[in-house]
């Protein structure tokens, strides 16, 4: 077995932000606050992701809006056909 250090996939950090937006929306009982605050988070992250793998931001602005955007929606869709699929096995 390797010594090598496990490699913390996208799914176990987002795992984390949502058990740490469960835990203040359960303090909060505002979803949708919860819900906004966690997408400026991520919106305020995103630029400063852009910010530091960019060589010129203001010339490359709007490839990172169209990029983040892009993959934004498309997961979004998943997890709505996620919740789509799962209220159809309740039933």
């Amino acid at each position: 077995m390797s010594d090598a250090k496990k490699e913390t996939t996208i799914f176990e950090i987002a795992d984390q932000f949502i058990a740490l937006a469960n835990e203040i929306a359960s303090k909060e009982q505002d979803v949708g606050k919860v819900g906004t605050g966690l997408r400026f988070a991520a919106a305020r992250f995103n630029a400063f992701e852009a910010s530091i793998k960019s060589s010129d931001l203001a010339a490359e602005k709007d490839n990172a809006v169209e990029w983040f955007s892009g993959e934004f929606k498309e997961m979004l869709k998943e997890n709505i056909d996620d919740h789509i699929n799962q209220a159809k096995q309740k039933k």
